[in-house]
């Protein structure tokens, strides 16, 4: 975990051998951040503070970072209420993902060296801090020829749509899939690896004000179609799938009538794949689906991955979705900078609805 405690006004002294007076912890001074710390669960912007926050001292297996961007998540927001399924120990630095470049490394760490980036290759880190002392077994190296933005939001979302798109069905180019909340960080990463790949999607958005701007967007990431709710439910569709394969794959983050109306539109033995659920109501399908279509409902949550697999295999992951960076067939979400003072901004604007723009805190 990365360390928490209060940065002290200044350091004690006490006499040396010489009758010098010296800092009490060792001859340098303590490094010091500043950092978005929670004393207790409650809402973001009530519960959250900017603090100074006093680092430990470099182990031999430590690294000293500087963290250089770290987005504002759902997951983060969660965690901060206390809903989430991983809670850190009180007081906690926010913040699950991010990017760091490294600063200083202790006498046993052989995996990185300074100037390096790297990235947590686990949640509740705590990564909204300007530096941080943590372990080189909870870190993966990453290429810093890529874009900042990438980097920062690379951990997480990316990982989520590369593993449910090869993990559970063994989709072939010209295979079709579909999901829902098409715009959120997940989403927009769905559209672009499945491009790459090969494979159709139809991505389904809630109504809104800038519809056809959003629209626009997510095709020019490689939507081939883009729908919303109200549309998906209208006896047009039928139609569409007469000259567009069903789809063997589809990916929910919001339940509710949203989900059901995914399922309906699968294809035989297709599988849902549950990953969130923004609306906040369960997932509901007919008795029909299971017995005349053999769909299958799945569940992913990528810290789990991550707990079931080695750091070899995350790190292998983290290195093919880096590729299609350099390819130019992964991009970051549409994000909105924002320096850490201003975070109350960030932490507002994440919990708005049809807010399509990651905000990602710049250290």
């Amino acid at each position: 975990m990365w360390a928490l405690r209060a940065a002290p006004a200044r350091l004690r002294a006490r006499p040396g051998p010489s009758g010098r007076r010296a800092a009490s912890s060792s001859s340098r001074p303590a490094a010091a951040a500043r950092a978005l710390v929670y004393a207790q669960h409650g809402e973001p912007l009530k519960v959250v503070e900017l603090k100074n926050l006093e680092l430990k001292p470099l182990g031999r297996s430590d690294i000293r970072l500087k963290i250089l961007a770290a987005p504002v998540n759902p997951a983060d927001i969660n965690m901060i209420q206390g809903t989430y399924a991983i809670l850190p120990k009180l007081p906690a630095v926010g913040g699950n993902e991010g990017v760091g470049q490294v600063l200083e490394v202790g006498s046993a760490v052989t995996t990185v060296k300074p100037g390096d980036w790297v990235i947590p290759a686990d949640a509740g880190l705590g990564t909204w801090q300007t530096e941080a002392v943590i372990s080189e077994e909870v870190l993966v190296g990453v290429p810093s020829d890529i874009p900042l933005l990438c980097a920062a939001t690379l951990g997480v979302n990316p990982c989520t749509a590369y593993r449910m798109l090869l993990d559970f069905e063994k989709l072939q180019p010209g295979d079709s899939i579909i999901q829902n909340a098409a715009n959120s960080g997940v989403g927009q990463a769905v559209i672009q690896i499945a491009a790459a790949l090969g494979l159709r999607t139809i991505n389904v958005v809630r109504d809104r004000p800038d519809l056809q701007k959003l629209v626009d967007r997510l095709k020019g990431l490689g939507a081939e179609h883009v729908f919303t709710e109200e549309e998906m439910r209208k006896p047009e569709m039928k139609d569409f799938f007469k000259n567009f394969p069903r789809p063997r794959l589809a990916l929910n983050c919001v339940g509710g009538k949203s989900s059901t109306e995914l399922i309906r539109h699968l294809g035989h033995s297709g599988t849902m794949v549950t990953y969130g659920g923004m609306a906040k109501q369960p997932v509901t399908a007919s008795v029909s689906s299971f017995i005349f279509k053999d769909i299958k409902l799945r569940g992913f949550w990528m810290s789990q991955w991550k707990k079931d697999r080695s750091p070899v295999q995350f790190k292998e992951m983290i290195l093919s979705l880096c590729d299609f960076i350099r390819q130019g067939q992964l991009t970051a979400p549409v994000c909105s900078e924002v320096p850490l003072q201003d975070y109350q901004v960030a932490l507002e604007a994440s919990m708005k609805p049809f807010v399509s723009s990651k905000q990602i805190l710049i250290m």
